[in-house]
């Protein structure tokens, strides 16, 4: 199946999506990449989704084919060619894309930091004028951002003692880009890889090298710098407490990073969830180590979103 691959102009800046599929359906899918990804993440997903309905990827600002603008944090002085990297910022870029170029109800669909990103988008199309577009949202290994300020409580003392100087030393742009262009090396990418999906399915060198290819353009350092400063930003239970549309949560049985038993917490205290599967021996990326799986449970989803009625 062909892809379209595009540019959007969004505040001034260059966004980087692809569609796969019948672009005239009335129920679209939006797939949201997680933190160092982008669009040709979604590699296994989208072809078969595009049989189904338009299948839509999108790269956040500062990753993948969308520009990558330097970073300002908080504290830092305003200027015309510096943002602020966050979910406010990837929230209303997706929102925007929802009604500027989707243009009908779509299914958001996010990964790792993705999903917390769909999240914030489904919030913020709730609170603009006229009915949400956003039908219904998958989190696939959702960000839980255990280094948030507000997740203080649930890390070990220790933590406390540290997390000045830790705030301190990535604040420094030297520092973050020593570390951002350590790891962007193939050898670095393929190990984080192994822990990420523990199966060791998929690990291939297509998977290295579509991680691998954005992080040699000159402004990649600078998403990453912003992501690490991110010490007070949206939690998803906060951003799930008061959202009106279905959240279905599917997740690595083996995630290394984002603990199963949180997501099984807000599967039995969220209204909103409505359904966890755990997806047998994955890791962080399951869409992409066990595609064949979560492929039908996103078929199974996208079927539940078609029936269901618009909410009000």
């Amino acid at each position: 199946m062909s892809q379209e691959q595009d540019l959007w102009s969004w505040n001034g800046h260059a966004i980087g999506w692809s569609l796969m599929g019948d672009s005239d359906a009335p129920l679209a899918v939006l797939l949201i990449h997680g933190f160092g990804a982008n669009t040709g993440h979604w590699r296994f997903n989208q072809p078969v989704l595009a049989r189904a309905t338009p299948s839509y990827a999108i790269d956040l600002l500062g990753f993948g084919r969308s520009d990558q603008p330097r970073a300002r944090l908080k504290e830092e002085a305003v200027n015309e060619t510096s943002i602020h990297y966050g979910f406010d910022l990837w929230g209303q870029q997706v929102a925007d894309f929802c009604r500027q170029v989707i243009g009908r109800p779509v299914l958001l669909v996010g990964n790792s930091i993705g999903g917390v990103v769909a999240l914030r988008a489904a919030q913020l199309l709730e609170e603009t004028p006229g009915p949400s577009p956003c039908r219904s949202v998958v989190l696939i290994d959702c960000a839980q951002r255990l280094m948030d300020d507000k997740q203080l409580a649930t890390q070990p003392a220790w933590m406390a003692w540290i997390r000045p100087l830790l705030k301190t030393m990535v604040r420094q742009r030297w520092l973050s880009t020593a570390l951002f262009r350590n790891a962007a090396r193939p050898g670095v990418i393929r190990s984080v890889l192994q822990q990420a999906y523990p199966s060791g399915q998929n690990i291939d060198a297509d998977l290295v090298n579509l991680l691998f290819e954005p992080t040699q353009r000159a402004g990649a350092a600078e998403a990453f710098r912003g992501f690490i400063n991110l010490f007070d930003d949206h939690l998803g239970p906060d951003l799930m407490q008061h959202l009106s549309v279905p959240v279905h949560l599917i997740w690595g049985e083996r995630d290394p990073w984002e603990p199963l038993p949180e997501a099984e917490r807000w599967a039995e205290t969220l209204p909103c969830v409505q359904s966890l599967h755990v997806v047998p021996e994955a890791g962080h990326c399951p869409h992409d180590e066990a595609p064949e799986l979560v492929n039908r449970l996103l078929l199974e989803r996208l079927e539940l979103t078609k029936s269901a009625e618009p909410v009000a």
